[in-house]
């Protein structure tokens, strides 16, 4: 039995749904922010489901209550006003209420840091997304900003596409580009995870792909 308990949001997600195994696996008491509790099938002693919305400060503060560290998987809902940002603020307040630090979350390839050196086509993708989604690229990229002002132990892990698998691939990470094109969730899980424990990456922003070894023809 692990003694960490891990407030999850955005769990039942196509990258959450990993993490959440990934964390069982490991022995890790969990709490859980569910919208429709009646639509989630795992029955675990480990889960404890909370109601509620991240949107909600009430829902935020009961699900981060007696916890140790808290990871945020969360995607935009459909047809919904951009949630990262209010969000963030909720989570953030909720932690220093209950002087929790640790803070894990992820975002996309779009957000823009002081020490980044992105490549084209990554440049590319951060234009398209501003032109094709401007209000939720905008909104990541202000979660950022709030992340930055605030005192907790944050890391914001930058993706590219997830891909929904349970093979896991070399992995790597940098702070300042993305050199791969996609992350295996299940692997993502598992680099989520780690960070649990792990202080290398606190109040940054790394990239996490996958390497793929190109066969010759």
């Amino acid at each position: 039995m692990n003694t960490h308990t891990i407030a999850v949001i955005g769990g039942t997600g196509k990258s959450g749904k990993y993490l959440v195994q990934n964390l069982l696996d490991k022995k890790y008491s969990i709490k859980l922010l569910l919208r429709n509790p009646e639509n989630f099938k795992i029955k675990n002693p480990l889960i404890e489901i909370v109601k509620g919305d991240a949107r909600d400060y009430d829902a935020i503060n009961n699900l981060i209550k007696d916890c140790n560290t808290v990871i945020s998987t969360i995607g935009q809902p459909v047809g919904e006003e951009s949630i990262f940002s209010d969000s963030t603020k909720n989570i953030i307040q909720s932690m220093n209420f209950h002087g929790i630090r640790r803070y894990i979350v992820t975002t996309g390839l779009n957000v823009d840091t002081p020490f980044d050196n992105k490549n084209e086509k990554v440049k590319m993708a951060t234009e398209w997304m501003y032109q094709n989604y401007p209000k939720t690229t905008q909104d990541k990229q202000d979660e950022y900003e709030i992340l930055l002002k605030s005192n907790l132990d944050w890391t914001l892990v930058r993706l590219p596409m997830i891909i929904q698998t349970s093979e896991s691939f070399p992995t790597e990470t940098n702070l300042e580009d993305c050199k791969g094109e996609n992350i295996s969730a299940t692997d993502l899980a598992e680099f989520l995870v780690s960070q649990i424990e792990d202080e290398t990456y606190i109040r940054e922003s790394p990239f996490l792909y996958n390497i793929f070894k190109h066969k010759l023809d």
